[in-house]
């Protein structure tokens, strides 16, 4: 009898019931054994507890049911089952079973489609076909190194091309030269920045000295100010794929912006006008407002879209039972019932034995790294890092060093150079060495080759200091970042940090590792023992978000990266 027959045999449920069988082809490796499957299947299920729940430990197979609960409750929360039992059901050999039960399972492909065939072809089929392929090489080549002969991703100097600086640099000309001259004039003239009556008496150089030099000021008035409209747009909606942006003007040359307000304090004309735009709305305080597409908002597994359906009940809930502020720091009377859950499931779901959560993402790093390392130690940072991490690194006190990004032969000349030569002058040791990287550079979208990072790390003894502010949630079958899509053991990274402004829909930051090192940050970090503790809200927030984001995975994301098989 060969392994599926196997596996078949072992499976007695109803046809009502949902299985989740384990698929040894696809074994996950952050549910390595059949008591962690029933752990996370729990967890997943947590919701919904109604739902019976039965195990099979010889072939880590899970049954949950009945599948009629399991779907209308689906429905309720607006969520999408993916699969059908009869369309992707195969035919199989039935097995011996009891009077109540039939033995139906398989492990074929064919029967997972992100795709709801009910309605109609998929039109983006051969799209996503390609995106897939692409991923996957994507993902053997730079990340797991495991395509044939286990080629190297090339080494690029990261270099601006010579026509591209040239007229960047000429176009700066031109804009400074024009600024000049209009300051030239404005000067024998008077102009917007040198009118005799004010709009605020600070502005007036009669009165007070002006608190810029003129040089210092020239970007702010001849640059940013012509085009600062496209900035510090304020919406009025959620901030989903598609946002409204309130409209504002300005009548002294865009100096200043101001709102337009409702329209019937327009002409008859203009406010015709407005309305007639193909991307007119209002606000709902009848604002005037633009209809946009939101290219500028974190909001990576889309609960900014999906909110009212999904975290809306819970959040708006906790309201009853804490404050929105505890007005405290974590180390006085900050810390509430909801930060100590959510730590719990944050050092879980990476894999760390204790986590500290902060109330802002920018300061974790600004303020954690200078508590793990001082005056002294080492820092090698990738030349890619977030600012967080260099003004982190520059507040430490600690010597930085810069490898070229992803470059870990650069990077082993550096550790080696540092471990050999010591401190400058003096060649004592360093106490400590500390190589941070980011799992998703921000601003050019590229991940981390950690893998050999790592290796290159444990050569050495070095500590490890990992940044998934983009990565956690996002990246990874299971959504638990650059190191399960890297496939590296989380015990290797030192110190795990994240945000949870990208994929969980909240705000703040964490930072994970050992408890003794958790402890010490706790008591050291300004984040934490200075600062105002994060909100009871968010931290609700959190918490649903990752109860959805898990028992999404279960019933989505498991389909599609074949961790869990799901049949029904």
């Amino acid at each position: 009898m060969n392994l599926d027959e196997k596996r078949r045999g072992h499976i007695q449920t109803t046809r009502d019931d949902i299985i989740i069988s384990r698929n040894e082809r696809y074994l996950s490796p952050l549910v390595a054994s059949p008591s962690q499957l029933r752990h996370a299947v729990e967890s997943l299920t947590y919701p919904y507890p109604n739902l019976s729940l039965s195990y099979y430990s010889e072939t880590m197979t899970l049954i949950l049911g009945p599948k009629a609960l399991l779907r209308r409750r689906m429905i309720e929360g607006k969520t999408s089952l993916l699969v059908s039992g009869e369309d992707c059901m195969p035919e199989v050999e039935h097995v011996e079973a009891s009077s109540q039960s039939s033995g139906v399972a398989s492990d074929t492909e064919d029967c997972f489609t992100g795709y709801d065939e009910s309605l109609g072809e998929d039109p983006y089929d051969d799209v996503r076909s390609k995106l897939d392929e692409l991923a996957v090489h994507d993902r053997a080549m730079h990340a797991t190194h495991s395509l044939p002969g286990n080629p190297a991703p090339p080494e690029e100097e990261l270099t601006i091309p010579r026509i591209t600086a040239l007229f960047t640099y000429f176009c700066f000309l031109v804009m400074i030269s024009i600024g000049r001259g209009r300051d030239f004039f404005a000067s024998i003239f008077g102009g917007r920045y040198n009118s005799k009556e004010e709009r605020y008496p600070s502005n007036s150089k009669n009165n007070y000295a002006p608190l810029v030099q003129s040089w210092e000021h020239f970007y702010t008035r001849r640059l940013y100010h012509r085009i600062q409209d496209c900035w510090n747009r304020p919406i009025c909606s959620n901030p989903g794929a598609h946002i409204d942006v309130l409209e504002r003007v300005s009548d002294d040359g865009l100096k200043s912006m101001k709102l337009l307000g409702p329209l019937k304090s327009l002409p008859e004309d203009q406010q015709q006008q407005y309305r007639n735009g193909e991307f007119y709305t209002e606000s709902p305080d009848g604002y005037a407002a633009r209809k946009c597409v939101n290219l500028g908002s974190y909001n990576y597994l889309g609960f900014a879209d999906d909110w009212k359906n999904t975290c809306q009940d819970d959040v708006m809930g906790s309201l009853e039972n804490f404050p929105v502020c505890n007005q405290s720091s974590r180390t006085e009377f900050g810390t509430s019932a909801l930060h100590k859950e959510m730590e719990r499931s944050v050092a879980d779901f990476v894999g760390k034995e204790d986590c500290v959560v902060l109330n802002m993402g920018f300061n974790t790093n600004a303020t954690t790294i200078p508590a793990l390392v001082g005056r002294g130690d080492l820092i090698i940072s990738d030349e890619l890092n977030h600012t967080s991490i260099v003004n982190g690194a520059r507040a430490s006190g600690a010597a930085i060093r810069v490898f070229r990004h992803n470059n870990t032969n650069h990077l082993d000349q550096i550790i080696r150079d540092a471990i050999i030569h010591g401190r400058p002058r003096t060649r004592r040791p360093w106490g400590k060495i500390m190589v941070i990287v980011e799992g998703v550079y921000s601003m050019e979208g590229e991940y981390c080759d950690l893998k050999n990072v790592i290796k290159v790390c444990k050569k050495y003894g070095v500590y490890v200091y990992l940044d998934e502010a983009h990565s956690i949630g996002a990246m990874g079958p299971t959504g638990r970042g650059i190191t399960e899509y890297c496939e590296v053991d989380t015990a290797d990274v030192d110190i795990m940090m994240g945000t949870f402004t990208k994929s969980f829909g909240g705000m703040g930051g964490y930072v994970a590792g050992s408890k003794s090192v958790i402890d010490n940050l706790r008591r050291k970090c300004a984040g934490s023992s200075c600062h105002s503790s994060l909100s009871p809200v968010v931290c609700q927030q959190v918490l649903t978000a990752f109860k959805v984001r898990q028992f999404d995975f279960l019933f989505t994301c498991g389909i599609q990266t074949k961790a869990i098989t799901v049949l029904i």
